[in-house]
């Protein structure tokens, strides 16, 4: 396949535009591995769009989902939508999703520059094909005039079967030891054998981003040297990388300076872990190759070989303007009765109380400008990407793989790295911290959709009485999307208003398993995706 439209040529303007999208969300088919099946597209086709603005547009999407048999919504994925926390799309977290034949606007500014990327944050619904890149371009780049142009460029693994079917295999008792489904392919963005054309002695900058449901990937550029930019919006320091790994929803920005002649076209390689997979099938091909094509009447040479990955530490990066200074606890997250922000915005004082936000929501009241540390053990044998939503984090400390729990006795770096999903190895730990600088309802979560869906995830009420006060307004299309679905819109976790301590018929976790059941296929079940690590959380505070 060709390749051209993702590539941007560098002209910005200084001034501030309104950039509106109309999106009708609908099933279409599609082959991007040659097997042919149903998938969600906007407006009649897949891909689904690029979005493209710049730093301080105001960005309207109207959207009407004509999917006919599922609801949806839209999720921003690292834009921290400050004082839009309403705008931010996590369903049962900042709003109800859209049902059938329903419209709704998302209508917020984008005040960050970076790599982002859009999806549905419904039911595990984006793997079906509901994502695609959001990129914010930025006049004042530290790295403006450094390269000549941007290409994005997405990797992901890709699922023959519908998440429907898969999701309900995986949270079942046919699947006692918690395996989740292994893809049926890799692609970059979304098909294969992709062609990148390219000028000898340019620069390019490519925008990578993991949209995928589960692999993470290593990716490298055969005789060419990545030097790293931005991670998740976050400029860098410049880095030299010979090999990166993307974890599911993580975002790199990398400078590739081309060769001087075009004698020759070169392979790149996206290598989905296998680690994280209980079983390989024999017929799986966890690679997916393009090729920077610099004369396309020359030869696509066979990827070569590599004897090992050795990919670079993001935990090294240092950012440009750094600051220096699962199931969680036993408890598996289930969506409330009412959104957990429609509760904090209506319940006054008690909106400062964990215990209306439901037993199944875990909720964490912050106070505005608290520093909030969360101490991540993961008593798992797999990697686990976890996602701060209206954030990023500090990483002060990952450990090794199989340093077991974080013991307190480490040096923390003078600067930080920071990004808004980070991955802990297997059997390690990692420490993150953050400002709670930015009032609204945020979900944390292990970013692998196949443990969200299954409930690895906290909910972060950030600073509520100051959230009641800033005058923030549910427009009456979003409350009226509840309705059509008989979702109270007030009230604690089980839409009660009168005494908000009754949370009698709220939304809890399925009763315990028989016996016979392995601990991951346990926690698979009932805790969510803490899986292996039969309890991995140990998340503290």
């Amino acid at each position: 396949m060709s390749f051209g439209a993702a590539i941007v040529l560098l002209a910005y303007t200084a001034i501030a535009a309104t950039v509106t999208f109309d999106f009708n969300i609908t099933w279409v088919n599609a082959s991007p591995d040659g097997f042919e099946r149903p998938v969600i597209g906007i407006n009649g086709q897949w891909p689904i769009p690029q979005m493209n603005v710049n730093k301080g547009d105001r960005l309207v999407v109207n959207v009407v989902n004509q999917l006919g048999n599922q609801s949806t919504s839209l999720h921003w994925h690292g834009l921290y939508m400050n004082g839009s926390t309403h705008m931010d799309g996590s369903v049962s977290a900042s709003q109800c999703a859209i049902p059938p034949g329903a419209s709704f606007t998302y209508d917020f500014k984008v005040e960050q520059p970076g790599t982002y990327w859009y999806h549905s944050h419904d039911d595990a619904q984006y793997p079906d094909g509901l994502r695609g890149p959001l990129i914010v371009h930025d006049p004042d780049s530290p790295y403006k005039g450094k390269y000549d142009e941007e290409i994005v460029l997405t990797l992901s693994d890709w699922y023959h079967d519908e998440m429907p079917g898969l999701l309900k295999f995986f949270i079942s008792y046919a699947n006692p030891t918690g395996a989740e489904p292994v893809p049926d392919s890799a692609l970059m963005n979304e098909t294969q054998n992709l062609t990148v054309s390219v000028e000898p002695g340019k620069t390019y900058m490519f925008r990578i981003i993991n949209i995928g449901a589960f692999a993470g990937q290593y990716l490298w550029f055969e005789n060419h040297t990545m030097q790293i930019v931005e991670v998740d919006g976050i400029y860098t320091e410049a880095a030299d990388a010979e090999m990166i790994y993307v974890t599911a929803a993580q975002r790199y920005s990398v400078l590739i300076a081309m060769k001087n002649d075009s004698s020759s076209n070169y392979a790149f390689v996206g290598s989905m872990d296998q680690d994280l997979f209980d079983t390989v099938p024999d017929t799986l091909n966890p690679n997916v190759t393009g090729w920077l094509t610099y004369d396309a009447s020359k030869p696509m040479p066979a990827a070569a070989i590599i004897d090992e990955f050795d990919p670079f530490d993001d935990f090294t990066l240092v950012p440009t303007d750094g600051e220096r200074f699962a199931f969680f606890n036993n408890a598996t997250y289930v969506g409330p009765s009412t959104p957990s922000l429609y509760t904090a915005l209506s319940t006054t004082d008690t909106a400062l109380i964990p215990y209306i936000y439901g037993p199944n929501t875990n909720a964490y009241v912050l106070q505005k400008n608290q520093i909030v540390e969360i101490v991540l053990n993961n008593n798992d044998a797999g990697k686990h990407p976890f996602h701060l939503h209206g954030h990023n984090f500090q990483a002060i400390v990952r450990s090794a793989e199989s340093a077991g729990n974080y013991v307190g006795n480490e040096t923390f770096p003078a600067v930080p790295m920071r990004r808004d999903t980070f991955m802990v190895r297997p059997n390690g730990n990692i420490v993150l911290r953050f400002r709670a600088d930015n009032p609204g309802v945020w979900l944390f979560h292990c970013h692998i959709e196949w443990h969200i869906a299954s409930g690895l995830v906290a909910t972060m009420i950030e600073a509520p009485i100051e959230l009641q006060q800033s005058g923030l307004t549910i427009p009456q299309q979003h409350l009226e999307s509840c309705d059509q679905q008989r979702i109270p819109t007030t009230g604690n976790a089980a839409g009660k208003t009168k005494d908000l301590f009754d949370l009698k018929g709220v939304n809890v976790s399925p009763k315990p398993l028989p016996s016979g059941f392995e601990a991951k296929g346990i926690v698979a079940l009932v805790f969510s995706c803490v899986a292996a690590f039969a309890g991995m959380a140990v998340i503290s505070w």
